[in-house]
Protein backbone atom coordinates (compact mmCIF):
# COMPACT_ATOMS: atom_id res chain seq x y z
CA UNK A 1 0.00 0.00 0.00
CA UNK A 2 1.12 3.48 -0.76
CA UNK A 3 1.65 5.80 1.56
CA UNK A 4 -1.73 8.13 3.24
CA UNK A 5 -2.24 11.22 3.03
CA UNK A 6 -3.70 12.67 6.81
CA UNK A 7 -6.71 14.82 6.17
CA UNK A 8 -8.96 16.30 8.98
CA UNK A 9 -12.37 16.23 6.93
CA UNK A 10 -15.10 19.65 7.29
CA UNK A 11 -17.95 16.79 7.38
CA UNK A 12 -20.80 19.41 8.44
CA UNK A 13 -23.78 19.42 6.97
CA UNK A 14 -22.64 17.24 4.04
CA UNK A 15 -24.48 14.24 3.28
CA UNK A 16 -22.68 10.87 4.53
CA UNK A 17 -24.15 7.79 3.78
CA UNK A 18 -23.25 4.89 6.73
CA UNK A 19 -23.82 1.27 5.11
CA UNK A 20 -24.51 -1.02 8.58
CA UNK A 21 -26.30 -0.43 11.56
CA UNK A 22 -24.89 -2.82 13.96
CA UNK A 23 -22.70 -1.86 17.56
CA UNK A 24 -19.47 -0.97 15.09
CA UNK A 25 -21.76 1.78 13.26
CA UNK A 26 -22.99 2.29 16.06
CA UNK A 27 -19.58 3.66 17.51
CA UNK A 28 -18.72 5.77 13.63
CA UNK A 29 -22.47 7.24 13.47
CA UNK A 30 -21.72 9.08 17.01
CA UNK A 31 -18.12 10.25 15.30
CA UNK A 32 -19.89 11.67 12.13
CA UNK A 33 -22.91 13.14 14.29
CA UNK A 34 -20.36 15.17 16.43
CA UNK A 35 -18.47 16.29 13.13
CA UNK A 36 -21.99 17.75 11.98
CA UNK A 37 -22.36 14.96 9.09
CA UNK A 38 -26.31 14.82 7.47
CA UNK A 39 -25.80 10.96 7.97
CA UNK A 40 -28.15 8.33 5.85
CA UNK A 41 -28.05 5.03 7.39
CA UNK A 42 -28.75 2.20 5.23
CA UNK A 43 -29.02 -1.65 6.47
CA UNK A 44 -32.01 -3.81 6.66
CA UNK A 45 -31.98 -4.18 10.21
CA UNK A 46 -30.99 -1.58 13.48
CA UNK A 47 -29.99 -1.50 16.29
CA UNK A 48 -32.47 0.67 18.41
CA UNK A 49 -30.38 3.04 19.07
CA UNK A 50 -30.01 4.03 15.77
CA UNK A 51 -34.17 5.24 15.58
CA UNK A 52 -32.85 7.97 18.91
CA UNK A 53 -30.24 10.15 16.44
CA UNK A 54 -30.99 12.91 13.90
CA UNK A 55 -30.70 10.45 11.38
CA UNK A 56 -32.51 9.40 7.94
CA UNK A 57 -32.84 5.55 8.20
CA UNK A 58 -33.34 3.74 5.58
CA UNK A 59 -34.19 0.16 5.93
CA UNK A 60 -33.02 -2.00 3.17
CA UNK A 61 -30.37 -3.63 1.46
CA UNK A 62 -27.19 -1.13 0.46
CA UNK A 63 -27.96 0.06 -3.79
CA UNK A 64 -25.14 1.43 -5.25
CA UNK A 65 -27.78 5.08 -5.85
CA UNK A 66 -27.97 5.95 -2.03
CA UNK A 67 -24.36 7.27 -2.62
CA UNK A 68 -25.64 9.39 -4.83
CA UNK A 69 -24.75 12.88 -3.52
CA UNK A 70 -22.69 11.68 -1.08
CA UNK A 71 -19.14 13.36 0.26
CA UNK A 72 -18.17 9.69 2.08
CA UNK A 73 -19.24 6.65 2.60
CA UNK A 74 -18.78 4.77 5.60
CA UNK A 75 -19.09 0.57 5.49
CA UNK A 76 -19.73 -1.15 8.54
CA UNK A 77 -21.44 -4.11 6.92
CA UNK A 78 -20.37 -7.81 5.89
CA UNK A 79 -17.23 -7.74 3.56
CA UNK A 80 -19.00 -8.44 0.95
CA UNK A 81 -21.55 -5.65 1.64
CA UNK A 82 -18.28 -3.64 2.20
CA UNK A 83 -16.63 -4.35 -1.53
CA UNK A 84 -20.21 -3.44 -3.05
CA UNK A 85 -19.85 -0.15 -1.00
CA UNK A 86 -16.45 0.76 -1.99
CA UNK A 87 -17.25 -0.53 -6.05
CA UNK A 88 -20.18 2.10 -5.89
CA UNK A 89 -18.26 5.01 -4.38
CA UNK A 90 -15.20 4.47 -6.73
CA UNK A 91 -17.44 4.99 -9.56
CA UNK A 92 -18.87 8.37 -8.40
CA UNK A 93 -15.12 9.71 -6.62
CA UNK A 94 -16.06 9.27 -3.33
CA UNK A 95 -14.19 8.29 -0.57
CA UNK A 96 -14.84 5.37 2.10
CA UNK A 97 -14.09 3.99 5.11
CA UNK A 98 -14.79 0.16 4.95
CA UNK A 99 -14.20 -0.54 8.94
CA UNK A 100 -12.13 -4.08 9.22
CA UNK A 101 -12.09 -4.25 5.56
CA UNK A 102 -8.64 -1.71 4.76
CA UNK A 103 -8.56 -3.68 1.07
CA UNK A 104 -12.26 -2.26 0.61
CA UNK A 105 -11.13 1.19 2.02
CA UNK A 106 -9.85 4.33 0.14
CA UNK A 107 -9.79 6.27 3.77
CA UNK A 108 -8.95 5.29 7.19
CA UNK A 109 -10.41 6.19 10.63
CA UNK A 110 -8.04 7.41 12.85
CA UNK A 111 -7.33 7.20 16.57
CA UNK A 112 -8.33 10.26 17.67
CA UNK A 113 -7.57 12.86 21.05
CA UNK A 114 -9.51 15.93 20.99
CA UNK A 115 -8.66 18.52 24.05
CA UNK A 116 -8.53 21.69 24.25
CA UNK A 117 -9.17 22.44 20.79
CA UNK A 118 -6.43 20.85 19.77
CA UNK A 119 -7.22 16.86 17.51
CA UNK A 120 -4.34 14.58 17.25
CA UNK A 121 -4.95 11.73 15.29
CA UNK A 122 -2.98 8.45 14.63
CA UNK A 123 -3.47 5.80 12.00
CA UNK A 124 -1.96 2.07 11.06
CA UNK A 125 -3.53 2.63 7.23
CA UNK A 126 -6.32 0.37 8.94
CA UNK A 127 -3.80 -2.36 9.70
CA UNK A 128 -4.24 -2.66 13.42
CA UNK A 129 -6.70 -1.31 14.67
CA UNK A 130 -6.06 -2.05 18.00
CA UNK A 131 -2.43 -0.43 17.91
CA UNK A 132 -3.86 2.77 16.93
CA UNK A 133 -6.08 2.70 19.98
CA UNK A 134 -3.11 1.65 21.98
CA UNK A 135 -1.67 4.57 20.72
CA UNK A 136 -4.41 6.57 20.93
CA UNK A 137 -4.53 5.95 24.83
CA UNK A 138 -0.46 6.72 24.84
CA UNK A 139 -1.34 10.25 23.39
CA UNK A 140 -4.22 10.67 25.48
CA UNK A 141 -1.82 10.46 28.79
CA UNK A 142 1.22 12.66 27.77
CA UNK A 143 -1.05 15.59 26.00
CA UNK A 144 -1.32 18.25 28.53
CA UNK A 145 -4.76 19.13 30.27
CA UNK A 146 -3.89 22.86 29.48
CA UNK A 147 -3.44 22.70 25.95
CA UNK A 148 -6.23 24.96 25.11
CA UNK A 149 -3.88 27.51 26.90
CA UNK A 150 -1.09 26.21 24.19
CA UNK A 151 -3.31 26.60 21.24
CA UNK A 152 -4.88 30.18 22.88
CA UNK A 153 -1.01 31.57 22.69
CA UNK A 154 -0.36 30.30 18.83
CA UNK A 155 -3.51 31.59 17.76
CA UNK A 156 -2.95 34.69 19.38
CA UNK A 157 0.94 35.29 18.16
CA UNK A 158 0.17 34.07 14.76
CA UNK A 159 -1.04 37.27 12.97
CA UNK A 160 1.51 39.11 13.97
CA UNK A 161 4.35 36.70 12.88
CA UNK A 162 2.21 36.77 9.25
CA UNK A 163 2.27 40.46 9.39
CA UNK A 164 6.02 40.52 10.04
CA UNK A 165 6.35 37.94 7.33
CA UNK A 166 8.66 35.94 9.97
CA UNK A 167 9.18 32.46 7.73
CA UNK A 168 7.90 28.89 8.99
CA UNK A 169 10.82 28.06 9.96
CA UNK A 170 11.40 30.27 12.70
CA UNK A 171 7.84 30.34 13.96
CA UNK A 172 8.26 27.06 15.58
CA UNK A 173 11.29 28.05 18.23
CA UNK A 174 9.45 31.34 18.31
CA UNK A 175 6.13 29.40 20.15
CA UNK A 176 8.49 27.31 22.24
CA UNK A 177 9.57 29.97 23.32
CA UNK A 178 6.60 31.42 24.21
CA UNK A 179 5.40 28.26 25.70
CA UNK A 180 7.85 28.00 28.06
CA UNK A 181 7.28 31.29 29.21
CA UNK A 182 3.91 29.79 30.81
CA UNK A 183 5.28 27.81 33.00
CA UNK A 184 7.32 29.86 35.16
Amino acid sequence: MSALLPLFLRVAGRRVVLVGAGPVALGKLHGLLAAGADVVVVAPEALRDFERHPVRLVRRRFEPSDLDGAWLAVAAATPEVNRQVADAAEARRIFVNAVDDPRSASAFAAGVVRRGGTTVAVSTSGEAPALAGLLREALEAVLPEDVSRWSALARELRPAWRAAGVPMARRRPLLLEALNRLYP
